[in-house]
Parts: C-alpha cells; structure tokens; sequence
C-alpha cells in the first residue's frame, strides 16, 4: 500500500494498518460485516485529516437486545426489531442506545479538536506534544472554504472573497504555518527526525516549544463513546449550520454510522437529522392551518400514510399529536 500523504499517514503507518487488517480473530460476539470491510482503514477528512474505526461494540440486535432484556440477538424478524428502534428514537428511550460503543482515531486541526472536545460524554486521549513531537502538517483551507465573517451570525461565514484575496490568504496562512514549525524545532533544537538543530545550543522542553504552535496545526486522539452520545454529537456537529470543519468530520462519521447500525441510524436520520421539533405555541399554529375536514377522511389519511412510509402505528401516533390528543 503506497503512502498517501493526503491524509497524513505515512508508508510504516500504513504497513501496520495493513497488518491489522489482514488478521482475522474468532468470535462468539456481535459482529457487522459493513464495518469489518472499513476496520482500521482511514477515511480522509480535510487536506491531512482521516477518521478510521479502530474498535466497536454491539449492533442494532445490542439495541432491541437491551430494550427487551432479552438473552437472544432481538425478535425473529428484521421489521420488528427496525419497528422498535424506530419507537425507541421516536419516545426519546435513550438507554438501549448506550449499551452500542465505538472506538475512533481521528486526526484533525487543533481547532477542530477545541470545538470537538465540548462533547464531555465521551473517553479521549489524546497524542502529547509533552512527550513527542507533533508533525509538521497544518490545515489549509480551499479557496472554496475560505469565506468572510457573517453579518447575522457571529460565529460564521457567508458571502465572497475575490479570488486574488483568496490566494494571498493561502500564501499568508501557509507562511505563517511554516515559520511557526521553523521556531518549533528551532527551540526544540530538535527535528521530527530527531536530528539536532544547533549542537552548540540547548533545546527547550517540548512542553513549552509547542506554545508557538498554530491552532491549524494537527493533532490525534482516540475517542470512544456510545452511540446515544454519538448521536447528539452528530446531531449538532452535521447540521448545515455547523462549521464546515467539524461538520466534515460528522459527515465521515455519518457513513461509518450507517454502516454499523442501519436500522438505528434510518431512525435517527428520519427523527434527528432530518425532523424538526415544534415549540407549543408553533404546533399551536400547525394545527391552525389545518382542514379538519380532511383528518375526518380515513381514506384520504390512509393515502397519506402509505405516501409517507410510515407505519400505521407512527401514523395514529403523528394524528394524536397534531390533534392534541
């Protein structure tokens, strides 16, 4: 497997993961096939970025399995089991979600991992600039991504740069990037490759070299949650309004996600990601809106449900809250 620079992992890096990958262990436990194809390999993010699972814990079966209390893998056919985890979502049960857990090495921008790092529900450890030397790569933003400040949002972007700008920002970016690892190692008396800089100088500790560092320079950790708390984070951190950044990184997760547990992540998508909740006063105006003659029609309901795909369940269970019942 050749190195691939572009997502900041290096020959021997990859040597190890392939290793990995080519070992094969016996197990009596849940196991997904989807995710077993991606185990250990990294997913790119950004110019230097990857996301790659690194272990994992349950499936949609752990689900129903917990919610039931059950000693089998969950009920005899798949609809039932999706029918669960879809109620499950749908009633805010969060526990069974909790018993699913997955292990992830991600490698990303300071400042993503400053923002990423909020979400307190989860284990993390991350790579020590005190004991190693960080490598020399940073974020550098596409001149797609590189936006002014918003004048409604205080903490976004919206609208244009001229090209010309875009690029002088670039160069500026990159310049400052590489005269901040220059001092780096320069204080360090140090390279990455361990050669000494000055051998008529002494270094300084790593600790304190790293102050000069950028907040675009990369870093790694390990981060392992379950996936209740893994679906609040996707549920803040892949909506359009997150930063594009971390949302990159969401997006990764994402697919990892559906492939791990499709059943739970149709619900969360169906629920989270893609509903919308109403304030009392809104649904108030909802229901304001609507021709009582037409919830009277079954026929005409029943047209809208099959429409819909829901199922005759979610349906009555939709009509009871739109009727306030």
């Amino acid at each position: 497997m050749a190195s691939d620079k572009r997502i900041g992992v290096s020959a021997a890096e990859q040597a190890e993961i392939a290793a990995l990958r080519a070992e094969a262990h016996e197990t009596r436990r849940a196991t997904v096939p989807a995710l077993e194809e991606i185990l250990y390999r990294p997913i790119p993010v950004l110019d230097h970025g990857f996301v790659r699972v690194v272990d994992y814990l349950g499936d949609d079966g752990a689900i129903v399995q917990a919610a039931r209390v059950s000693y089998g893998k969950g009920t005899k056919t798949v609809s039932s089991d999706r029918g669960l985890i879809r109620y499950l979502m749908r009633h805010r049960h969060t526990t069974p979600f909790e018993m699913c857990e997955i292990k992830l090495h991600v490698k990303l921008p300071i400042l993503v991992a400053r923002q990423w790092i909020r979400h307190r529900t989860a284990n993390v450890n991350e790579y020590s600039a005190r004991y190693s030397i960080l490598d020399h790569e940073f974020y550098l933003p596409a001149p797609e991504h590189l936006a002014p400040q918003s004048a409604a949002n205080r903490q976004g972007r919206e609208g244009e740069i001229p090209e010309a700008e875009k690029r002088e920002m670039r160069d500026q970016i990159a310049e400052l990037s590489d005269r901040a690892y220059q001092l780096y190692e320069t204080l360090l008396n140090e390279t990455l490759a361990g050669e000494v800089v000055d051998d008529r100088r002494t270094g300084l500790a790593r600790e304190l070299a790293r102050m000069v560092l950028p907040t675009n320079t990369y870093t790694q950790w390990y981060w392992k949650v379950d996936l209740h708390n893994l679906f609040h984070f996707l549920s803040l951190r892949a909506d359009a309004h997150a930063q594009y950044e971390i949302r990159a990184y969401a997006e990764a997760i994402c697919g990892i996600v559906e492939k791990w547990v499709p059943a739970a992540w149709g619900a969360f998508a169906d629920y989270r990601l893609g509903g919308a909740d109403f304030s009392k006063p809104a649904l108030g105006v909802l229901r304001g809106l609507i021709d009582e003659t037409r919830l009277a029609d079954e026929a005409y309901l029943e047209g809208l449900r099959e429409k819909s795909g829901l199922s005759a369940r979610e349906f009555r269970e939709f009509l009871a809250a739109l009727k306030g019942g």
